[in-house]
């Protein structure tokens, strides 16, 4: 792969421009005592870039320190509700929309409305509708860090191999009837160990080196990263309840039961990896080692994937259009301050400067996410051209409207667990009609 300069020295870069500047705004400082706030996060790519925010920060207020705790996704989620439940969570945290409503229900978020009003934040500035995910019932629990959707990653010398360029990947469709274009390429880009593809009448199933295509199965009750995307393209919604605390569900429906059947078959016919046998490895290692062709997966990982030492030349695509059209899940993070915090204003404060130009613009030319100020997703772009990759996957789909918001839902850890353990069973063979219709069930109980 030729690329024009690598993200992470673009990222260094960033970041000693980040700490030069920060010289010269002492007297925004707060001037009172001395204090400590615990700011958490989950991704470990983005530790240095906020950390060099936090840097300047605490050059402008030296009376404030902000520490900062990087922990994985899962464990991150059960350590914050388990700190929250003793009484002893961070002041600030970097907070998903798909636990938002809990926290509000359980008043564990403190009402940022007062702060806002007294700042200069100009939320026309940010990505549209991003800032009014984060309020309910006219109260404000979070402000926007930054916005994502998802695209195609596909093994380009794989996809090559069998016939397709980046343009034909580009225009693929798809149907849960007979797959479209898009199972096409799946199974001419799946080999046994003779080197027959999917579409050779030959093909041995049992015998697979390299899939066309990864579903994602631990993709909670949403399908950010696989089905969601297809069931959203064929018709499917979570709810017919508008806004957010749905109460009732569409995960037994029509649209939702085609769409799960359709991946259960690629998995059946020997296109997708069986359940079992991916279930202990990452998406990441399959792609790597190039077990599969292709698989859906976000934004925020293209750093990653397109990075110079990457050990596979990979690729986006948007994703195939479907029935009803081309629907790419989008979302987006916000920074919350926890309600039992015992130095609000700080938090505050530090939750503000996350959400400024200073801070985003600086995050964004490290090219690593698109953050959620206009000015700082602009920085972004022009770092990943300079990378010499292409981001119009998910851009193209976020500028045409060919996206669907990632739902909040109250009780989302219970939702999250009843669906994904039905896609899981329909992965290993249970029928979906059936199993969906019993999770619909179970999901609308807990709201009963």
């Amino acid at each position: 792969m030729n690329k024009a300069k690598s993200l992470a020295a673009i990222g260094v870069v960033s970041l000693l421009a980040l700490t030069a500047c920060s010289a010269g705004n002492s007297d925004e400082g707060s001037g009172g005592e001395a204090v400590t706030l615990d700011y958490w996060l989950w991704d470990d790519t983005q530790l240095p870039l906020y950390q060099a925010c936090a840097d300047e920060f605490q050059a402008a207020n030296p009376d404030i320190t902000v520490k900062i705790t990087q922990t994985g996704w899962a464990q991150y989620w059960q350590n914050l509700s388990t700190q929250i439940t003793a009484g002893t969570a961070p002041d600030v945290f970097t907070n998903q929309i798909s636990y938002y409503l809990q926290f509000v229900k359980n008043n564990q978020l403190l009402d940022l409305t007062e702060y806002v009003e007294k700042s200069d934040i100009d939320f026309t500035q940010y990505k549209e509708g991003l800032a009014d995910r984060w309020v309910t019932d006219e109260k404000r629990f979070g402000l926007p860090k930054d916005w994502d959707t998802v695209a195609l990653l596909y093994n380009v010398e794989a996809a090559t191999e069998a016939g397709y360029t980046a343009e034909d990947l580009s225009t693929l469709t798809w149907n849960p009837k007979d797959g479209g274009t898009f199972t096409e390429f799946v199974k001419a880009t799946t080999v046994d160990s003779a080197g027959r593809n999917g579409l050779d009448p030959a093909f041995d199933k049992n015998d697979v080196v390299r899939y066309g295509y990864y579903p994602e199965w631990a993709d909670g009750a949403v399908g950010q990263n696989g089905w969601g995307n297809f069931a959203h393209s064929n018709g499917f919604t979570f709810s017919d309840e508008e806004g957010a605390g749905a109460t009732t569900f569409n995960y037994d429906s029509g649209e939702l039961v085609e769409t799960a059947a359709w991946l259960q078959s690629l998995v059946e016919d020997g296109y997708a990896p069986k359940f079992e046998a991916q279930s202990t490895l990452g998406t990441q290692a399959v792609m790597e080692n190039q077990n599969v062709t292709s698989t859906i997966t976000g934004s925020w990982m293209a750093s990653t994937y397109l990075a110079e030492d990457a050990p596979v030349e990979f690729a986006f695509a948007m994703v195939p259009e479907g029935p009803e059209g081309r629907t790419a899940a989008t979302n987006g993070l916000a920074d919350s301050v926890w309600a039992g915090t015992k130095h609000p204003d700080e938090a505050a404060a530090w939750v503000e400067y996350l959400a400024s130009a200073k801070c985003q613009d600086n995050v964004g030319s490290a090219g690593l996410i698109f953050p959620a100020l206009n000015s700082g997703t602009d920085a972004a772009l022009e770092a990943r051209d300079a990378a010499g990759f292409d981001s119009s996957a998910f851009v193209s789909v976020a500028d045409a409207g060919e996206t669907f918001l990632i739902p909040a839902f109250e009780r989302s850890a219970e939702v999250n667990t009843t669906i994904q353990d039905a896609m899981q069973a329909i992965a290993q063979g249970a029928d979906p009609e059936s199993t969906l219709s019993e999770a619909n069930e179970a999901v609308e109980a807990l709201f009963k």
